[in-house]
């Protein structure tokens, strides 16, 4: 036993009990975290690289001045090319401290005399070095140390080593242009060393490309630091556009004059990127953008161009041309020759074929329809294939990296340097295009992109050109980018194109020139579009695409631009690269989307998908060759939540009998079956990881599928309706992923189908959206069976208030007729969970739950529900008091919506749900809106909407409780100060509005209260002198309310109103801003029906007054507008969108006659005085009468 005997730790702790495992725990050790190998040895370099960098700051500290020169040099020596030696790009040295680098930096500078110039050459490229690769910006300490070291330097220093004191500076200065204000004297001044090295005039011209790149770097500003100031910026940009003007040396080599444009070029691009371009002296545009058109085709092969100085805007292109081409060896441009034989001369020929194809197109009979005939062989044996290795054979090979070694490594690297400066050139035009407004760059327009080519002229150069003949991809790329740069943000421009009359022989208007550029921009992009085989500029041909598609008025042009494009990129949603689908997709979208529905558009979506179509030679890539590309593989089963009918009909690819509508239209079949159906066969390395199943589309294409899905309903939902279930089960399955995106999508197509459903119930639909109406039970089947789904879920996801908020607005987008066929729990269901999303904490959900209740408060089955009104009514309240201004626009909104349906109750219900309606709420969404109608503008445009209805709303039982008082004077001067005050003419015109609709509650003591006075006062300023005359409108409107005499008020008040309507009247053609000419017509008729009205009810002792009206001087005036109106000849030129009463002349005549006989009943019961003004506006009446019925006969016998 003794040889068993353990010794335990007397420290050690045992678990008291039969259980043995806290002895064992004790016992054992712990189990050390499990590091994988490659994070392991990262680490350990990572230790390793701040260890170096310690040691070499130890020694550095080390050393002194002191010491002997010979040791000091060899240990100075030593550490450097230690330091130079390291590589450190690598991950090893990302943690590296960067005041750590400061530190040896200064320590050195300090230690390195500038008599021993090899050292100090050494010290310049480890600078360099460090900042360079670490990617560090140093501090102002460090900046004004080594910044002094370097000017020093270049002061001292011979000169082969100002090029490396230089690049040092450069990579210290990066960045820091704002913090060198005391050196940039030295640097930049009328003597600076900048200056003096980068000037034209310098010979060394490595000495002058270092100097500019440390005018680019100088020019460069990190975002949240000041840009470099006058007049230092200014010298900058002299240097930089006086280097890409300057022509090349006889002595200098072809590659090195390359690196130096490119520092120039980078140069332009960070001055450039330091803020909005300004119109100072020393920046002229058109000189600017006449060098970087000339180096955008900087030696570009086949291409010698002779560029103006100066571009000068002008809606007209510049007269460049391309010159007959010269054989050129080095540029691969060698003559022809034709050999029947020779595999190779058959190769080149294809190659001239494709330059030709590419830089003038087919002729001037080419056609964008006939871009297939054009581009391709003609023949049986044609196939896709074959076109476009026709098209595409000159491209191919032609990569930066892979010029062919038979033309020597010299022209290789010449054309790559090259390549680079046109690259350059067009990351500062993008530069130019984001900087300069576009108003001033659509002067330049006609220089930069392909008009209509001319009869047996040559075309432009223009940045297509570029896109079809330059060899380098990134060039290709380029030129794209810049150009959807261009077009983005220009549909107001392009609105003004036109081509659909017929043409004009003595000369050309800007609107038809613009035309011919737009379809020459399709031409040229779809024969890119051909052509390309880089993924990457691909990837940019369908992205300026959809820029040009977004932007074009195709309702103005002449139909017949889009079918070939559509034909085109069918085959892209196909393509093996992932950017290039979604891309295509994105085009897609941009069709359905723009000036929906277009006819053109409507024809494609309905053509059938054939397979011979599918075959056809420039419609489909040679990988579409297969018949069920879409089908599932073996071994991988179809998701049961897919839905079956359409999956079939995508899966076949049959051909539909012409004249027979099966199935939804081929775009909705091909994106339902992107969303849900299981790929086949295996794209590029690019879609790994992008999708949360191997077995579907990566989600950008699924997202982009999507949101086609999503416009093709909301513009063509004609054509969508027929799959409105499948489309259902489609969003119904996306809510039931992981990935927040897919879901919210998922929603917003819930959201728009809909939105398309309520479109076809709307009372101003057109017969054939009446007609195709979907069935109110389908509506119902169909929101039955998205409510037994995933959204609610959705609704109560509080971890995606982005989700939430969209299943808000779904909820919202019911049709009313079909709620009410919902079931009861159904119904409870939605109001209860908007009811409570009310109070989340996300204001982005708030807003639209309260939205959504505002929506739900006009349905007819529920407007006339007092507990629901209330609850609603409670949920608004608390949420018009939020800190949000978007919640409290939504609740505004929602509140005055509300308002509205009391007043359709009051209309309706009668005065039972007048009683039933408490008296407390009512007062508290009085005082609400008041308040709120002190709120932002887009919050007070509804607030005085709903403050007119509850005016319109209270009864006499409240009116005549003390507590109502202060609220309704309150609520009244809060509209009349609306009225009076400088907000915008919407929420103006509301509050004249809201003022009309208060006046017409007959129990509101209007007249005789205080506030009436204002109320009049106030509308009848605005009738008079408000600029906008739609305001103008209402505020007329406003004033011919009041049904009895004694709501005008005393007679004084009587005659104001009356006095300012005649003088409206007179003045009523006089405006400043052409706009508003078009609403004369409405006003003058508004303004008459308010004079009748008031006629209609004055008394004798308003005779007086309207007597002095009617004077010789003004009566013939208004008597000849009286007539106008009472004949209806304003109501032709009425426009109907300013919300003029809809009354009918007959109306008012009838109004006349009966004030007429009313008038002459008080002959004989007056005073003799009044008698006398009872005379005189008699006599103006009858004679009005007798005009008016003389002119209504002589246009009777006229007609």
């Amino acid at each position: 036993m003794a040889g068993r005997v353990t010794l335990f730790d007397p420290s050690t702790s045992f678990h008291q009990g039969p259980n043995t495992e806290g002895l064992q725990s004790t016992l054992l050790p712990k189990p050390q975290r499990f590091i994988p190998l490659k994070e392991q040895r990262e680490f350990e370099a990572s230790a390793q690289a701040h260890s170096q960098f310690n040691r070499c700051l130890s020694k550095l500290r080390a050393l002194r001045l002191s010491d002997s020169s010979s040791s000091l040099r060899t240990e100075l020596n030593l550490l450097f090319d230690q330091l130079i030696s390291e590589n450190h790009c690598s991950n090893s040295h990302e943690d590296v401290n960067s005041q750590v680098v400061c530190e040896i930096l200064l320590q050195a500078s300090h230690l390195v005399p500038l008599n021993q110039e090899h050292l100090t050459i050494k010290l310049c490229q480890l600078i360099h070095q460090l900042l360079n690769q670490l990617q560090i910006i140093v501090d102002e300490h460090t900046l004004d140390v080594l910044v002094s070291y370097c000017l020093r330097a270049l002061h001292s220093c011979s000169s082969w080593t100002h090029p490396e004191v230089l690049l040092a500076l450069s990579s210290l200065v990066y960045g820091n242009g704002s913090k060198c204000q005391k050196h940039l004297s030295d640097l930049l001044g009328a003597s600076g060393f900048l200056v003096s090295f980068g000037d034209p005039a310098q010979p060394d011209i490595e000495l002058r490309r270092s100097a500019l790149h440390c005018i680019a770097n100088l020019c460069l500003s990190i975002p949240g630091q000041p840009y470099l100031e006058e007049p230092y910026k200014g010298i900058c940009y002299g240097l930089i556009l006086k280097t890409l003007q300057s022509p090349k040396p006889p002595d200098v080599e072809d590659i090195v004059f390359c690196t130096l444009l490119q520092s120039a070029l980078k140069g332009m691009q960070y001055f450039l990127n330091c803020g909005k371009w300004k119109a100072v002296t020393y920046q002229d545009l058109g000189t600017l953008l006449a060098v970087l058109k000339r180096l955008m085709f900087y030696g570009l092969p086949g291409i010698n161009v002779d560029m103006p100085q100066v571009l000068y805007p002008a809606p007209l292109p510049q007269y460049e041309t391309i010159p007959s081409p010269k054989p050129e060896p080095s540029q691969d441009s060698t003559p022809q020759k034709k050999s029947a034989g020779s595999q190779q001369n058959k190769k080149r020929k294809s190659r001239g074929k494709g330059k030709k194809v590419g830089a003038e197109g087919c002729g001037e009979d080419f056609n964008v329809g006939g871009a297939d005939e054009c581009s391709q062989p003609h023949g049986p044996q044609s196939t896709s294939e074959t076109s476009k290795q026709t098209i595409t054979s000159w491209k191919r090979g032609s990569s930066d990296s892979e010029f062919s070694d038979l033309e020597g490594g010299v022209q290789s690297k010449l054309r790559l340097y090259q390549a680079r400066v046109r690259q350059s050139a067009l990351q500062s035009f993008l530069a130019v295009v984001k900087s300069v407004e576009k108003r001033i760059l659509y002067g330049y327009w006609s220089s930069f992109i392909p008009d209509a080519p001319g009869i047996g002229s040559p075309p432009s150069l223009t940045l297509l050109t570029i896109a079809l003949k330059d060899p380098s991809p990134k060039v290709r790329a380029g030129s794209l980018q810049v150009m959807s740069a261009l077009l983005e943000g220009s549909r107001q421009f392009l609105s003004t194109a036109e081509d659909t009359g017929a043409p004009r022989q003595a000369f050309t208007p800007f609107s038809a020139s613009l035309a011919a550029s737009v379809r020459e921009m399709h031409r040229c992009l779809l024969l890119t579009l051909l052509a390309e085989t880089s993924c990457q500029t691909l990837t940019q041909v369908l992205k300026c695409l959809a820029h040009l598609v977004a932007n074009v008025p195709y309702n103005r042009l002449r139909p017949g631009l889009l079918s070939p494009l559509w034909k085109q990129i069918r085959p892209y949603v196909r393509h093996r690269d992932v950017t290039v689908r979604v891309s295509s997709l994105t085009l897609f979208g941009a069709l359905v989307s723009a000036q929906a529905p277009l006819p053109e558009v409507h024809l494609l979506l309905q053509q059938p998908v054939s397979q011979s179509n599918l075959g056809t030679p420039g419609i489909c890539t040679p990988q579409e060759a297969s018949q069920s590309w879409r089908s599932p593989g073996p071994g991988i089963k179809t998701p049961p939540n897919a839905p079956q009918t359409w999956r079939r009909t995508a899966c076949r690819g049959e051909e539909t009998p012409e004249g027979v509508s099966e199935g939804p239209c081929w775009l909705l079949q091909l994106c339902m079956s992107l969303v849900t159906q299981p790929r086949e066969e295996t794209h590029s390395d690019s879609d790994a990881g992008g999708s949360s199943s191997a077995l579907l589309e990566p989600s950008p294409v699924r997202l982009e599928a999507l949101q086609v899905l999503a416009h093709l309903v909301k513009g063509y939902f004609s054509l969508a309706q027929t799959s409105l279930l499948e489309l259902g089960q489609v969003s119904a399955s996306c809510l039931t992923e992981q990935d927040p995106s897919i879901q919210l999508h998922g929603t917003k197509l819930l959201e728009e189908l809909g939105t398309g459903i309520i479109q076809q119930y709307r009372p101003d639909a057109n017969s054939t959206q009446s007609s195709n109406r979907v069935p109110v039970s389908q509506v119902v089947h169909f929101w039955s069976e998205i409510l037994a789904g995933p959204l609610i879920s959705a609704l109560q996801n509080e971890q995606h208030a982005t989700l939430q908020t969209s299943a808000c607005d779904t909820l919202s987008s019911i049709l009313p007729q079909a709620f009410s066929q919902l079931p009861g729990k159904n119904q409870v269901l939605c109001i209860t969970i908007l009811l409570g999303l009310t109070y989340s904490e996300n204001a982005l959900v708030k807003a639209a739950s309260v939205r959504a209740l505002g929506v739900y408060i006009l349905f007819p089955c529920l407007r006339e529900d007092v507990m629901f009104v209330a609850d609603t009514a409670n949920a608004i309240l608390t949420t018009l008091d939020d800190r949000s201004p978007n919640v409290r626009a939504k609740a505004a909104w929602s509140l005055a919506n509300l308002t509205d349906t009391l007043i359709v109750n009051m209309q309706s219900v009668g005065r039972e749900f007048q009683e039933d309606f408490s008296d407390l709420l009512l007062l508290n969404m009085l005082r609400s809106a008041a308040k709120a109608s002190t709120d932002k503008d887009r919050v007070k445009s509804n607030a005085v909407r709903a403050l007119g209805n509850l005016l319109h709303f209270l009864q006499p039982g409240q009116l005549g409780k003390p507590v109502f008082e202060q609220p309704v004077e309150e609520a009244v001067r809060a509209l009349v100060e609306t009225v009076r005050g400088d907000a915008t003419m919407k929420v103006r015109w509301n509050a004249c509005y809201a003022l009309g609709n208060a006046f017409r509650n007959q129990h509101l003591p209007l007249g005789s209260a205080v506030w009436s006075e204002e109320a009049y006062s106030a509308l009848s300023d605005v009738v008079h002198s408000c600029k906008n005359f739609k305001v103008r409108i209402k505020s007329a409107a406003a004033l011919s309310v009041p049904s009895t005499r004694a709501r005008y008020g005393n007679t004084q008040q009587f005659s104001e109103i009356w006095q300012t309507l005649a003088q409206a009247l007179e003045h009523s053609e006089e405006t400043d801003d052409f706009l508003e000419y078009r609403y004369c017509a409405s006003l003058r008729s508004q303004l008459c029906r308010a004079l009748l009205h008031m006629l209609s009810l004055c008394q004798p002792e308003d005779l007086p007054a309207l007597r002095s009206t009617l004077s010789e001087r003004r009566v013939n005036t208004l008597q000849s507008l009286l007539i106008r109106h009472l004949n209806g000849r304003d109501l032709g030129f009425a426009t109907g969108e300013e919300g003029a009463d809809p009354v009918a002349p007959e109306d008012d005549r009838l109004l006349l006659k009966d004030t007429l006989k009313r008038l002459q009943s008080m002959m004989g019961n007056t005073a003799a005085d009044a008698n006398e003004d009872l005379k005189m506006v008699l006599c103006f009446l009858e004679e009005l009468e007798r005009n008016c019925e003389e002119t209504e006969g002589k246009d009777s016998n006229e007609s």
